[in-house]
């Protein structure tokens, strides 16, 4: 299975609704209910090893998309680049006179509201 828990759930955020509806539930009781493979084995009526081929083949799927897609790994550039961003209007507020004051105030709420 995949190791980096937190990058896999976030191709799930991402790329989920791609996925059947058995991969998507057993992948969230695996994942999001922290149930192990023979809970989750138990609670669905099949084998321990049908459940670990269910949930590897999810992330097999959602890793093989974001292959192609790059949209998981262009997102987190543009969180960090909305950041830093960020970071330099703070710090040209900091410097600014009043006639520019404004400006970075206004600039500073629009990179406040963006929807990342």
């Amino acid at each position: 299975m995949y190791d980096d828990k937190f990058t896999i759930t976030m191709l799930y955020d991402f790329f989920g609704d791609l996925l059947t509806a058995k991969q998507r539930d057993y992948f969230d009781l695996y994942h999001n209910e922290d149930l192990s493979l023979s809970e989750i084995a138990e609670r669905t009526g099949i084998s321990r090893q049908g459940v670990y081929d269910i949930i590897t083949r999810a992330e097999k799927t959602l890793v093989e998309i974001e292959s192609k897609t790059n949209i998981v790994a262009r997102w987190r550039n543009a969180r960090t680049e909305l950041e830093q961003a960020k970071d330099l209007t703070r710090r040209l507020e900091q410097l600014s006179n009043s006639k520019t004051a404004t400006l970075t105030q206004e600039l500073t709420q629009i990179l406040e509201n963006f929807p990342l």
